[in-house]
């Protein structure tokens, strides 16, 4: 989307297509399509603006926070996470209301069965850990979440790639125990599970 901008396909003041329409042009899903507007919300080069649609309002991402992800180690990447979804966590512990509850049991479910490609699984990942910052309630977590997701996924793709499985049990169970904790309004052992299971992550990434 970012390229097609750039390249002038969508000029400034651009009133985007609908989710549908993009993810036909893209191949991807819808909800590929909507953290891409995030993501680009975030980097200021679309606006969301309800009941009007997404407009285009700059041909690229602010110069430092581009060129920032696009040079971020996958270390960096995950550190950058656990600054954010450690204290998503215990505040999502405090704050969640039942609509957060089933969202995200829903996405911890679309989680555990999202094992026929490595792209599938990720994205499913990342549903369920946004999941957890938008139950926190802070607007502003969430924010530095999307902007980052992007890289992310790229990381996350790479280091498993690299490692050569995804989406085993052990795995699905570390991300259900943070859930549990959520639910039963832990904080502490929220932000630990958390942390244990990003700093995990770090080690594994070398």
């Amino acid at each position: 989307m970012l390229r097609r901008i750039g390249e002038g396909e969508w000029a400034v003041g651009t009133k985007l297509p609908g989710e549908t329409t993009l993810a036909a042009q893209l191949g991807v899903g819808r909800s590929t399509i909507r953290e891409a507007i995030r993501a680009l919300s975030a980097g200021g080069v679309l606006v969301s603006r309800q009941g009007s649609g997404v407009f285009v309002t700059a041909t690229a991402l602010a110069q430092d926070w581009g060129q920032a992800l696009a040079a971020a180690q996958l270390s960096w990447v995950i550190e950058a996470r656990i600054a954010i979804e450690v204290e998503a966590s215990a505040l999502a512990a405090d704050r969640r209301t039942d609509e957060d509850l089933a969202a995200m049991e829903a996405a911890l479910r679309e989680r555990g069965l999202a094992t026929r490609t490595l792209g599938e699984h990720v994205e499913a990942d990342v549903r369920f850990h946004r999941s957890i910052v938008l139950a926190s309630a802070n607007p502003l977590l969430l924010e530095l979440f999307d902007a980052l997701a992007p890289r992310n996924r790229e990381a996350m793709e790479s280091m498993l790639k690299a490692r050569g499985d995804f989406g085993q049990q052990g795995d699905q169970e570390t991300h259900s125990g943070i859930l549990d904790a959520i639910l039963t309004g832990d904080g502490t052992l929220a932000a630990q599970r958390t942390r244990d299971h990003l700093l995990a992550l770090v080690s594994a990434a070398g």
